[in-house]
């Protein structure tokens, strides 16, 4: 017959699994900073307080008995403090420990929670999401009544937004190119406020998009287009590669494109800007069948079909329309470019228009829909870039992508038969 553990022996086991238990989950929390907010705000700040008196033991042995010679440290009270807790400051009593030569020692788990980052990490999601500056702290988890906050006001999270999305500025405009493929470049202007942001969005081999860069200003300004492009190059954009770039005919920004890029740039023309610029020529009785006829000219067989239909159509409305010709004669043929190189009917779809970049100025309108008043540029910047962060997260791939290397090609073949000189000025001033 087999002997049954006595009470005693059954209750130091117990005593020591949940010693070693105890133990290992307060090491694993310090090291995992969410997994350890996350647990004091399910079960309270009474874990977090256990967790500090656990650390102190750890340093001054069990309290209430000698350690002798052996002693390092010693308790020395309790002090308020702060900690982040759930997206704010939470005040706590925080224990004390002098070492034998009186030093303070730091409590691990108070290090671990006491981390700035994880503050304006919830601020900057809950801004992202729509939660307005004011009602910031009644988005928050609810804590204890015995527990007291801070760092939840208009102000401070404005200031940690502002921290943080600078910070993203940085890093984002200064990132690498080098090594990057980019067979494909988007420009495209967007407004927020009263300030114009120039976007400049890669395609890569794959058909995956990347926003490269941004910029204040208009694409009709030249100087605007160059610094984008000036950017690129600084951070490795090579300029001796064959690359279409689809623009949404602003002026400026082709003017630069072709001062520093030269004939290595092939330039598509917005068709969707295009068509919507002839039609503003015309009287509303007129635009139904001009619209069908353009895109019907634009879905032709060949740019040489499409060249022949749309100067037809352009001397039609000669006679009473003449701003209508002249707006469709503009430009013709870089609306065809995208034709001329042959490539499939869906990736035609693709690049034949600023789609894919209108679509981020989009989501940077939605996201910014809650800004009232614009405080100059650099905040519009900041924001430009965090909606182009977060649209990024839900980007797709082109649809067509599977063709891009047959467009390489056809690129390839419009490659200057010798390095052309570049403009020194250009990329300089």
């Amino acid at each position: 017959m087999k002997k049954r553990a006595t009470k005693g022996a059954r209750e130091a086991t117990a005593g020591q699994v949940e010693e070693g238990r105890r133990v290992r989950v307060g090491e694993v929390l310090v090291r995992a900073g969410a997994a350890l907010r996350e647990l004091v705000i399910a079960t309270g700040l009474s874990v977090f307080e256990a967790m500090l008196e656990e650390d102190r033991e750890a340093f001054c042995g069990p309290a209430g008995i000698w350690q002798g010679k052996q002693r390092t440290a010693y308790r020395y009270g309790h002090e308020q403090g702060r900690v982040v807790l759930g997206g704010r400051k939470v005040q706590l009593r925080r224990p004390r420990v002098r070492s034998v030569g009186g030093e303070e020692l730091p409590l691990p788990s108070w290090v671990a929670m006491r981390q700035e980052d994880p503050l304006h990490e919830r601020a900057y999601e809950q801004m992202v999401v729509g939660v307005s500056t004011r009602k910031y702290g009644r988005s928050l988890e609810q804590l204890p009544e015995e527990g007291s906050s801070c760092s939840v006001s208009r102000s401070s999270v404005s200031r940690r937004f502002v921290a943080r999305t600078r910070e993203q500025i940085n890093r984002r405009l200064s990132e690498s190119l080098e090594g990057k493929d980019f067979p494909v470049l988007m420009i495209d202007g967007t407004v927020l406020g009263d300030h114009v942001m120039l976007v400049a969005m890669g395609i890569e081999a794959d058909g995956s998009k990347r926003v490269l860069g941004v910029v204040e200003g208009s694409s009709e300004s030249e100087q605007v287009g160059r610094a984008l492009l000036r950017n690129l190059m600084e951070r490795g954009l090579p300029v001796e590669r064959v690359r279409l770039f689809v623009i949404d005919g602003g002026k400026g920004i082709r003017a630069a494109i072709r001062k520093i890029f030269g004939s290595w740039a092939l330039i598509q023309r917005c068709q969707i800007h295009k068509l919507r610029n002839v039609l503003d020529h015309l009287p509303e009785s007129k635009h139904a069948w001009v619209r069908t006829a353009i895109r019907k000219a634009w879905t032709a067989g060949s740019a040489e079909q499409a060249r022949k239909r749309l100067l037809g159509l352009a001397a039609q409305l000669e006679e009473m329309h003449p701003g209508a010709a002249a707006s469709l004669r503009e430009g013709l043929e870089e609306t065809l470019t995208i034709l001329q190189l042959g490539v499939s009917a869906t990736l035609t779809r693709s690049l034949r228009s600023t789609n894919p970049i209108e679509n981020l100025n989009s989501a940077l309108k939605h996201l910014a829909r809650r800004v009232k008043r614009w405080q100059g540029g650099t905040m519009v910047l900041r924001w430009a870039v965090t909606g182009i962060l977060e649209a990024e997260k839900r980007f797709r791939r082109i649809k067509g992508y599977r063709d891009l290397p047959a467009l390489s090609i056809a690129l390839a073949r419009h490659a200057p038969s010798h390095l052309e000189e570049l403009d020194q000025e250009a990329l300089t001033a």
